[in-house]
């Protein structure tokens, strides 16, 4: 067999060393080199820019955001200040209320609309403090009434075969419950001397001032309200013996004692008032009373000389009676002979407050120079929706 070798020709494909195109290839590595020197620092350059950039976006997102509204806002708060400090409504004249923002229209005779932030701060002041109010189902409307349809007997039913035909059932019976708005107002006063220090937060030092009024107001109308300009309180209606209770009137049980509880197991009218309210209701049930009764009732015991009332475990957690949430509200009345000092019941079906969603300030600089007042007003009312879903504690031996 026959072995056929190539050789390649020393030489042949290298340029010779001081030649032309030995010369030509450095200068095209040294090029190159170049080219990859600039990239490097190009890449280089490139990783710093992000990296910054990385930098910025974890500092912007530990400082607080910025309300995607607040532009929008800004000329109305800026306008609406300059009228509580001097009186000048010539910005807010010139400012078409948005339909998200305000739901009714300026007008110099009636006030000005609030800020929408000014207004939430004021609301959420009135749900956070201590009043049926944050218990309660919560409407907004835009008329002058809310009105309520209760479906309060059950639908007829009956048992068919499959030749027979189907009986007439009964028809169910609807409640029809109006609740009026009524207006609201406060007028808090300031001295101008005051209103012209630019370092007075006017906007703040009103809200809270309006909040203050208005909570004390609600919370007793709420509770003890005739319905006359005012809501209807949940203990301005007749109240029966649950035995005999019937549509339109709240249901009561005893306490065994005229103005006490009973001196031998008072405990049993706790479970007595927890049992006259139908089970429908005592899943979202909880009982209302002032801190007076709360400090009578937190004293009991049951039989194996454990309390019946227990602190809540966490911040912001209600105490509970029985197992179900207290809220302590200073207008219930204190236990005395005949008094209804304790409720039980599901409020947000039982209690319906409704309420005009706007905010009106009018300025008054001469009624009571050298102050100036500010009649604030907003419109809101309050009534019993469903008598089934809550009972009373009558302090009474029958």
């Amino acid at each position: 067999m026959t072995t056929t070798e190539t050789k390649a020709r020393a030489g042949v494909g290298v340029p010779a060393e001081g030649s032309e195109d030995a010369a030509l290839v450095a200068q095209v590595l040294q090029g190159l080199g170049a080219l990859e020197h600039e990239v490097s620092q190009r890449l280089q350059s490139q990783e710093d820019r992000i990296a910054a950039l990385d930098r910025k976006a974890a500092s912007a997102a530990s400082r607080p955001a910025l309300a995607a509204a607040a532009a929008e806002e800004a000329p109305h708060r800026k306008a609406f200040a300059a009228y509580l400090r001097h009186g000048d409504d010539d910005g807010l004249r010139g400012i078409v209320p948005e339909g998200k923002a305000m739901s009714t229209a300026v007008a110099a005779d009636g006030g000005y609309l609030v800020d929408p932030q000014m207004s939430e701060t004021i609301r959420s002041v009135l749900r956070s403090t201590a009043s049926i109010r944050s218990i309660a189902n919560v409407v907004t409307v835009e008329s002058s009434s809310f009105e309520v349809l209760v479906d309060r007997s059950e639908l007829g039913t009956g048992w068919a075969s499959e030749t027979d035909a189907a009986a007439e059932t009964d028809t169910p019976q609807f409640e029809k419950i109006a609740i009026p708005l009524h207006e609201l107002s406060a007028m808090p006063k300031a001295s101008q001397r005051l209103l012209d220090d630019a370092a007075f937060d006017v906007e703040d030092w009103l809200a809270r001032r309006i909040a203050e009024r208005f909570v004390r107001a609600e919370a007793a109308a709420f509770i003890s309200g005739n319905g006359i300009d005012k809501p209807m309180g949940i203990l301005s209606h007749g109240s029966v013996a649950n035995a005999g209770w019937t549509w339109g009137s709240l249901g009561y049980v005893v306490s065994g004692a005229n103005g006490d509880f009973a001196p031998v197991d008072p405990a049993d009218a706790i479970i007595d008032l927890v049992y006259a309210l139908g089970a429908e209701y005592r899943a979202n049930a909880r009982f209302v009373m002032n801190s007076k009764t709360a400090g009578a009732v937190r004293k009991m015991k049951d039989a194996d000389g454990r309390f019946l009332w227990t602190d809540g475990l966490a911040a912001g957690e209600p105490a509970r009676l029985m197992g179900y949430p207290v809220l302590l509200a200073e207008d219930m009345p204190d236990i005395g002979s005949g008094a209804t000092a304790m409720a039980f019941g599901d409020f947000a079906a039982g209690y319906t407050v409704a309420e005009r969603p706007d905010l009106r300030i009018l300025r008054d600089p001469f009624s009571a120079k050298p102050h100036v007042l500010f009649y604030a007003s907003k419109r809101v009312g309050g009534d019993v929706s469903d008598f089934a879903a809550i009972k009373l504690m009558r302090f009474s031996e029958t």
